[in-house]
This record gives structure tokens, sequence and C-alpha cells, in this order.
């Protein structure tokens, strides 16, 4: 048992068993599947927070952009689900039956041949992952190839979300404009509006979210996870032991934008629709806010960072609708002032070392001083009663 103890915390699974508790049980047990439903609509976005954990935290490379990609997995998604509510059936009082509604309302008279292919659900789900994948190569190897990086590299990220936000709304014969795509309501036939699917739903964000922190885990106490950590320190002094840093870079953002593309892609199941609000400035920001809260070291702590994040911001804007922003803005100041290490930062410098020094107390307590003996082993005289002890021994209690 003691062997299996060390083992678990070598690794830091300790924390990830403790989340998968909460997620797995106390949650479904806890709450009503209306708040079940949000939790796992929050959880979509801790994909994203592992991501800056790894782009971040381990590789210095803050990118504020991130809300492309988790975009980019949920319309690719989407497409697949909206052609799937499109057919001619449902649509035959359209002008032209068969294509999503959007286009039919921009006088489209055929779907685009670059839809085609989400038609099929393998396609989707590959596309998931490869589209925020494969832009994120495009950016961070004409990026990090030239020795762009810190602010100059945030700035483009921004730019690149502004100019995606900008395309999509544009082309609302395509995307579906401002309002995005909706009606999204079943996949392959299977309902998933019903609170059976709901619980399905969150059960798969839930286990995916847990194998991608496994992932990130492995990668951190991997040689690529001390080299991440190394380049972020002293860039110079990796590249001239031999290393391309840039290509590091390039796997580490792009592992960013895969983790991010599949939230995306979850968010959409869960939630019914995808829109432009998603992609732009703001909400990457959010989603930069969410890493820093939980601890832009810790994965655990990234996701622990979103739910409250998001919780703050449900309950803030239920109860105190015309001050949540505000309040919003006083609680992410107000604990990157008190705790600049997040959340995290909190339990390792505050919260273990109260209760090691709790734990030392108690064993210290149970333990009897070194020269003690045992009443049951002291001589017993002819009345059944021990022998006294020597003057001295003993006589001091802890």
């Amino acid at each position: 048992m003691n062997n299996l103890t060390t083992w678990i915390n070598k690794r830091g699974l300790g924390s990830v068993a403790i989340l998968a508790l909460l997620l797995l049980v106390a949650f479904p047990l806890i709450f009503d599947i209306f708040r079940l439903n949000l939790i796992g609509k929050y959880l979509t976005y801790g994909f994203v927070a592992l991501g800056l954990v790894m782009v971040w935290g381990y590789g210095g490379i803050l990118s504020l952009g991130q809300g492309v990609f988790f975009g980019l997995g949920g319309y690719a998604m989407a497409m697949f689900l909206k052609l799937e509510a499109s057919d001619p059936i449902t649509t035959k009082i359209q002008s032209t039956p068969g294509i999503p509604d959007f286009m039919d309302w921009n006088q489209l008279t055929a779907l685009p041949l670059w839809w085609k292919p989400f038609e099929h659900l393998p396609f989707a789900l590959i596309a998931v992952v490869a589209v925020p994948t494969l832009l994120a190569f495009i950016i961070s190897y004409a990026m990090f190839k030239r020795r762009v990086g810190g602010v100059y590299f945030a700035i483009i990220t921004q730019a690149v979300a502004l100019i995606l936000t900008v395309l999509i709304i544009g082309q609302q014969g395509y995307t579906g404009g401002v309002n995005g795509m909706t009606d999204l309501k079943t996949l392959l036939g299977w309902d998933t509006r019903t609170d059976s699917a709901k619980y399905i739903l969150y059960y798969l964000c839930t286990f995916l979210l847990l194998g991608s922190v496994l992932l990130c885990l492995w990668i951190q106490k991997s040689k690529l996870g001390t080299l991440l950590l190394a380049m972020r320190d002293k860039e110079d002094r990796v590249r001239f032991s031999g290393y391309d840093v840039a290509s590091f870079k390039v796997f580490v953002f792009c592992l960013a934008a895969a983790l991010s593309g599949i939230g995306g892609a979850l968010f959409t199941l869960q939630v019914g629709f995808m829109s432009p609000s998603f992609v732009g400035i703001v909400p990457s920001i959010e989603m930069v806010i969410y890493a820093a809260v939980g601890g832009r070291m810790s994965l655990v702590g990234a996701v622990y960072g979103t739910l409250l994040v998001n919780f703050g911001k449900s309950y803030f804007s239920e109860s105190f609708p015309d001050l949540w922003l505000f309040l919003m803005a006083g609680l992410f100041i107000g604990v990157t002032m008190a705790f600049p290490e997040g959340l995290a930062g909190v339990v390792e410098q505050k919260v273990k070392p109260w209760l090691r020094s709790r734990l030392a107390a108690r064993k210290a307590t149970a333990t009897p001083p070194a020269g003690a003996m045992p009443a049951t082993l002291r001589p017993l005289r002819a009345d059944k009663t021990a022998d006294p002890l020597p003057e001295g021994v003993g006589s001091q209690r802890a």
C-alpha cells in the first residue's frame, strides 16, 4: 500500500484522482441535470485551460487567441450536425431543400464543395483536431522560425482571432454569420437534448478531459517537459546545447490548439450551437484568465480555475445582472493580486505545509518517548500489577 501511495505521489496522480472523484461521483450526485449540463459546458473550456498550461506555463508562450482553435473545433462539429439537420424532408419549405437554412436565406442554390466532406462523421471528427492544429502549425512555424515571441506573438494571436471573427461574420452565406450555426439537435439520429443524452455527454467530456490531463502530465514528466521548462527560462542556453527551440514551440502550440479544438466540439454537442462570439479576442482573454486563476503551472488547478471563474460568471450574472462584469473583474484582480500563483499556488504554499505540520504534530503526540517502556512489557508482581519503573524512565509524556 505504501509503495502504491509513493508511486501515485511521485507521478502527481493524487490530485487527478481527487478531481476524477469530484467530477464523476460528487457532481452527478449533488447537482440536477440542468446544473450538471452547465458544468459540462464549463469543462469544455477546461481543454483550453490545459492547453494554456502547456503552452504558457511550461512553454513560456502567451497566446491570446486560443478562442480561434476552440471555435474551429466547434464549427467543424457544427457543420456535420447542421448538415444532418438539413435533410430534404426537414427543409422542404425552403427554396432549395437539402441545404442549411442560412444558405437558403442568402440565396445559395447548392451546397458549397468544401462543405460536402462534413456530411460524414469520421471526417468531421478528424477535422475537429486537424483544422485547429494545421492553422496553429502555420502560425507558429512562421513566427517561431523567425524567433518572434513574447508580446509580439501575443498580439499576433489576437490579430488572428479578430481576423477570423470578421471572416465568419462577413461570410454569412457559408458560416451563418453573426448568429452562427443553431438548431443542432441530433447526432446520427440520436437526440442530444434528452436528459439521458446530457448525462452521456457530460461523462464523455469528463473522461476526455481527464485523459487530456494524464497526457499532459506524462509530457510534463518526460524529457520533453524538462526541455520546455528549460526553454522557457533559458531559451538561448537550450539553443546553444543543440536543440531546435522553434520545433519544440511549434509542437506545444499545436498541442494546445488540438486540445482547444476538442473542447470546442464537445461544447457544440452539449450546447447545440456555435457562433463567432466564442472565437474573438474577448473569449480568448477569458480563457487565459481560467489558467491564471487556477495556476498556470498546474493542470488540475487550471480545471478548478475554469470551474470557479465560470461558476462566478453564472452566479453574478443571475444575481447581479447590472454589476456582474465589475464583480468578475474584481474577482480576477483580487485572486491574481493575492495569489499570483493561482489556486494551485495556495494549495502548494499554504494548505499542504499546514497539513504536513498537523500530521507531524499528531504523529509526535501518538509516539511515546524513546526511553518509555509499554506497561505490557513490565514484569508483573504477585498481585498482577506492573512493577514501577525506575526513577526518570518513562516519566515524561509527549
